[in-house]
């Protein structure tokens, strides 16, 4: 997976927050301290790529601030990387490399990218399994696939 950190690698210390970037929803979900865990944390709605960007910036400036501790702090974002099944480019991984580029400019944090093929099939799959109603779960699927995300990454480490 390609990096875009210029900080070179990662403290084990802090938190990590993932991304599943999409056009009319981004799902966040974040890493226990140990980056052990990783659990959905919301699902924010937008109306366009800057939208998108705002928003996530503002949540992770919320996120730094209510975890100032060092070993709590927000060290680390990872965001999904929608490839096709063979791995080659999909038709969303430039926008998504936009969104990275312009949240690089919002943000001192460190920036990798984790595969992200199948991971909101998965999720489906897994909330469909405990919730019925589908509206329930397509309100709830985003923050679902970037906690699988982040869990996937969390498990390479």
């Amino acid at each position: 997976m390609v990096n875009y950190s210029t900080r070179g690698t990662l403290d084990r210390v802090g938190r990590v927050l993932a991304i599943d970037v999409g056009g009319r929803r981004i799902g966040l979900a974040i890493s226990d301290p140990s980056r052990t865990l990783a659990r959905p944390l919301s699902t924010l709605t937008v109306n366009s790529a800057e939208d998108g960007v705002a928003r996530v910036a503002q949540e992770i400036a919320r996120l730094s601030a209510e975890l100032d501790k060092d070993d709590d702090a927000l060290a680390a974002i990872v965001v999904g990387a929608p490839t096709r099944l063979d791995g080659s480019a999909s038709d969303q991984t430039s926008s998504v490399d936009a969104f990275v580029e312009a949240l690089r400019a919002r943000t001192a944090l460190p920036i990798m990218r984790e595969d992200e093929r199948l991971t909101s099939r998965e999720a489906e799959s897994r909330l469909a399994s405990g919730e019925r109603d589908w509206r329930r779960r397509k309100a709830r699927l985003d923050a679902a696939a970037a906690a699988i995300i982040l869990q996937d990454y969390l498990d390479r480490q």
